[in-house]
């Protein structure tokens, strides 16, 4: 009994440690973000990616005319919740012409849109993912890249969706957001390139973080039948305060298990250069890469809206979303190391 009481003492310490840790970490808000984070639903997500990742869409192969239609599906649906685009008069379009991608691929664009800061709108948080896929294989058979980067692009949505109901109930943010959807991921970054390299519509230096979501709709063989999940990639990479964010918010509002295996430096997959936040951290942005891990299915025909797990998606979207309300909201912005 006395060994139990000392484990029990011993145990009520940690506890007590680590949530004072947390309040240190996370900045003191009189606001509660969970009646917004709850905006963010399995049925809502599963409704847009069987639109997002249908054969409408044709893979959205860039520059092609299911990605046309992809960027229209996005404009349309900021259009409808009254969310604007920097870049004014109705334009959500940032034109990535053909001169700037690979030879034979036509122009294509970014889609972009906003949450003014009611604070610091000069500082901007960026929630970014790639609208893009592979298109049509040579065979005909269609690409619908549900998981890729499907999965990541309803999420934002909901996120911005999320974000609006705060804004217009007197809680926006106190950062401006950035909701980014890149093109042209899939044959070299290039989307996010010419965001960052050519024409930042905010200027680099008043970035604050880059959140990129790209896969986090499957579950990879690792993590079968176990908990939710999600791989987290870069995040101490260039601020261990954010880092640090990151955990505590997962730990007061979804407690998913973050995988660190593949923010291993020596990792061969080397996925922290492969996906658009590597285009901020280039820049010396700090970033988080949400990412559910690869499968069987990656980069083929059956990547469809089926095998989505969406309650799985549901909660690693509210994720980013807390993260990023921590972020926009948070008195200074994370330092970068």
């Amino acid at each position: 009994m006395k060994h139990f009481i000392t484990l029990f003492c011993a145990a009520f310490l940690l506890n007590s440690c680590n949530s004072n840790s947390q309040s240190k970490t996370l900045s003191k808000t009189s606001i509660d973000p969970e009646p917004y984070a709850k905006i963010i639903s399995a049925e809502s997500l599963k409704k847009k990616l069987y639109t997002y990742a249908s054969d409408e869409f044709e893979g959205r192969g860039t520059g092609e005319p299911g990605q046309k239609k992809a960027v229209e599906f996005l404009k349309n649906f900021y259009i409808a919740n009254e969310i604007p685009s920097p870049l004014g008069e109705g334009n959500y379009f940032q034109k990535v012409p053909s001169s700037f991608l690979p030879t034979g691929t036509k122009d294509s664009e970014n889609v972009l849109a906003y949450i003014k800061g009611s604070e610091k709108p000069d500082e901007i948080l960026v929630i970014s993912a790639h609208l893009d896929h592979i298109g049509v294989s040579s065979n005909g058979d269609i690409n619908n890249g549900a998981d890729d980067d499907g999965s990541g692009t309803v999420a934002i949505l909901e996120i911005a969706k999320a974000f609006k109901a705060a804004e217009k109930a007197g809680h926006g943010p106190k950062r401006t957001i950035l909701f980014l959807h890149v093109t042209a991921e899939e044959i070299g970054l290039q989307g996010s390139k010419y965001y960052t390299d050519v024409e930042p519509i905010f200027p680099l230096k008043n970035t604050v973080t880059d959140l990129n979501i790209d896969m986090i709709g499957r579950v990879d063989d690792k993590h079968k039948n176990g908990k939710n999940y999600l791989y987290l990639i870069g995040s101490d990479k260039l601020s261990k305060e954010l880092h640090d964010v990151s955990e505590a918010v997962n730990n007061k509002y979804v407690n998913l298990d973050l995988d660190y295996t593949y923010n291993d430096d020596n990792d061969p997959n080397r996925f922290y250069y492969r996906s658009d936040h590597y285009n901020f951290a280039k820049n010396n942005i700090p970033v988080i890469f949400y990412f559910n891990g690869t499968h069987d299915d990656y980069h083929r025909p059956s990547d469809t809206p089926d095998k989505i797990n969406y309650e799985f998606l549901e909660t690693r979207a509210r994720l980013v979303f807390y993260t990023a309300w921590e972020l926009a909201n948070r008195e200074n912005r994370v330092k970068l190391d």
